[in-house]
């Protein structure tokens, strides 16, 4: 897992000094005659050198916060051509909004006969794009790009939002020599510090700067702050795992204290749990919300009319808000509406589909509470202190007898108990209405189950005609389900099916319990498939793996430092039994193969049995018992992975008597 450590920035007082100050703009001759990357062969650019300085100041009688970057790259290869078109996210408020200034850009080349030239950027080509109401992106391309060429580009952001100090990303998706940060922040605040990531920082560096802030007729030293690594390798993303910037080495900062430097009255931003359930209960769009029991009592009594059980209450009104409210694609944790709106409107956001959940179970006399997380997306939350920006989602938890339900009632698919898997994100915290707020672990869901059970015969033509049944559970079912439902009707997905299986030939199909959602989902095919790989009918070749063979492993990192997260434990099992005509024999049989993952974590196996001279069981069983693996258990993950294809590669042989 990712280191996670906190840092306490003091205002004053700092012991060690150190000075720190950004590059020299140009290049060397040694950097411009570069063709690989000697630490990173594979490298398709690479940073040569990277700067970066936040600090808080006085612009035109207001307070901003000012960021200038700086960055050199070196462009190895025609994948790396897109390092050279710039995009600088700035957010936009009512009233005021971020503004970038003072771009520059220069690309350094070698010309077709190998003098260097120097192209500088044209500021009237920069451009702003705006993405939503409150966001825009400022995008440039540097000019006169090819591989080997150096760019080197500068520009400063201006932000009202001096409480949202700004972070820095020491790796991205391709290595850097060198990347530096400082910061210069004013007695009058306080940030906390949080460094992410597995990388250790090769320079950290402090020093007070005297009277360095003048602002309404008030002075205040500055602590400045230098952080720095050196060789840094490049993010690889590979599958299986949460949002990017859980796992890059980083540096990110929280707001605690500030004083105002024109009226000299304090406030403290940091805040604990105590304060944020405060805030959060009295809140119009959260406590408020769940507290309109009577409201949802009039509209669920003939809902759960007659119905005395309470896990057959809770399932019967689950249901029912799936079926009254519709998400209208917005996510947060308040509802801005309300939850008696949405239900009017018969739709609302994440907070107003689940809120109204929470509030029904409540008014029908069950334990629930709301539970706030941030998807897998938005990334971890912060467990040090509270930062509720850190969460985006909000679900419900009902806890009946001895046993605790998580439920999201926004997608018409999940059945109850199951979330959606953008939810299955680490923690979750638990707010209460009676009770202080508390985590929960969100990594408890159900297990993906799929059996798939085939019986075939070979014909005297050479075909195989026989039955396919597949049995789903949990996130198999969600996902088959979802499936299924993209296409107008069953019969056009099973059209669908298949002219997608260019071999096998549909004869008859049936799908049970598509819309009863707490049952395994079953879908029966009779089939007639070419299976073979040979057209020679004296010996044949056929590959029992005839449902979704792994060809492909996707691990491939030599190192993983993340985990690997899955979401949820998994069980994929296949029975086949096939019936020969008299005249085959079974030359090659499939291996019998076991091969487990340690602490019980997982296991690949096959087994071979021939019942008679003419009937065989071939069964498979892969099983994933974790939802997460650390980085530790990346080695075994790809070699169990490495196994299964060979496996599967493998033919069986039938041989004509």
């Amino acid at each position: 897992m990712s280191r996670f450590f906190l840092i306490l920035l003091i205002s004053i007082g700092l012991s060690h000094f150190a000075s720190a100050q950004d590059f020299e703009p140009g290049f060397e001759g040694s950097e411009m005659d570069m063709v690989k990357y000697d630490k990173d062969p594979q490298a398709n650019a690479v940073f040569l050198n990277e700067f970066g300085k936040t600090r808080i100041d006085e612009v035109s009688d207001h307070i901003r916060m000012i960021f200038t970057y700086h960055a050199k790259i070196k462009i190895l290869s025609k994948e790396g051509l897109s390092k050279g078109t710039i995009a600088i996210p700035i957010h936009n408020g009512e009233n005021s909004g971020e503004d970038v200034q003072n771009i520059s850009g220069t690309t350094y080349y070698k010309d077709d006969n190998g003098t260097v030239q120097q192209a500088e950027l044209d500021t009237k080509k920069v451009y702003t794009v705006k993405d939503y109401k409150y966001g825009s992106t400022v995008k440039f391309a540097l000019p006169a790009l090819r591989p080997g060429c150096i760019i080197e580009y500068k520009y400063e952001v201006v932000s009202p939002y001096w409480d949202l100090f700004h972070g820095w990303n020491f790796q991205d998706d391709i290595p850097k020599i060198y990347s530096q940060y400082e910061v210069h922040i004013p007695g009058f605040w306080t940030f906390n510090a949080s460094i992410r990531g597995s990388l250790k920082l090769t320079k950290s560096t402090s020093e007070v700067e005297r009277e360095c802030f003048s602002s309404g007729g008030s002075k205040a030293d500055c602590s400045h702050i230098t952080y720095a690594m050196k060789d840094i390798p490049a993010f690889v993303e590979e599958d299986y795992m949460t949002a990017r910037k859980n796992f890059l080495s980083a540096i990110f900062f929280e707001l605690v204290e500030w004083t105002n430097p024109y009226t000299s009255v304090k406030s403290v931003v940091s805040k604990e749990w105590s304060d944020v359930d405060r805030q959060l209960k009295i809140s119009e769009g959260f406590g408020s919300q769940i507290k309109r029991t009577s409201l949802l009592k009039e509209r669920i009594a003939p809902v759960i009319a007659g119905k005395t059980d309470e896990l057959d209450k809770a399932k019967t009104i689950y249901t029912w808000v799936q079926k009254q409210l519709k998400w209208n694609d917005y996510i947060g944790i308040e509802s801005n509406e309300g939850i008696k709106k949405a239900l009017d409107a018969h739709t609302g956001s994440i907070a107003d589909i689940n809120l109204t959940l929470v509030t029904a179970l409540s008014a029908a006399g069950l334990n629930a509470e709301p539970v706030l997380l941030s998807t897998r997306e938005h990334g971890m939350v912060n467990m040090l202190y509270p930062v509720l920006t850190d969460f985006n989602y909000v679900i419900a938890r009902v806890t009946i007898g001895d046993k605790t339900y998580l439920l999201d009632a926004t997608d018409p698919l999940l059945s109850f108990g199951l979330l959606p898997l953008k939810c299955v994100n680490d923690k979750g915290r638990v707010i209460s209405l009676n009770k202080p707020s508390y985590w929960i672990d969100l990594g408890t869901q159900p297990k993906a189950a799929t059996t798939r059970a085939i019986e075939l015969t070979l014909l005297d033509n050479g075909k195989l005609k026989g039955t396919i049944t597949n049995y789903y559970k949990g996130y198999d079912a969600f996902e088959k389900r979802k499936a299924i439902k993209k296409f107008n009707s069953v019969d056009e997905y099973v059209e669908d099916f298949d002219e997608k299986q260019p071999k096998l030939k549909v004869l008859k199909s049936e799908i049970v319990n598509l819309d009863s959602l707490d049952n395994p989902l079953k879908e029966s095919f009779d089939v007639e498939i070419d299976a073979f790989n040979n057209a020679n009918r004296d010996r044949l070749s056929f590959n029992p793996f005839i449902w979704q063979k792994r060809t492909t492993n996707p691990f491939k990192l030599a190192e993983r430092d993340y985990p690997v997260d899955w979401g949820y434990a998994s069980d994929d099992r296949l029975v086949l039994v096939m019936h020969l005509p008299s005249q085959y024999t079974i030359e090659t049989p499939p291996a019998a193969v076991a091969f487990a993952l340690p602490n019980k974590g997982g296991m690949f196996a096959t087994t071979f049995e021939t019942q008679d001279n003419n009937t065989f069981t071939f069964s498979n069983i892969t099983q994933f018992n974790k939802s997460t693996y650390d980085s530790a258990e990346y080695p075994y993950l790809k070699e169990l992975y490495n196994k299964i294809i060979l496996t599967e590669k493998a033919d069986m042989i039938f041989k004509k008597k």
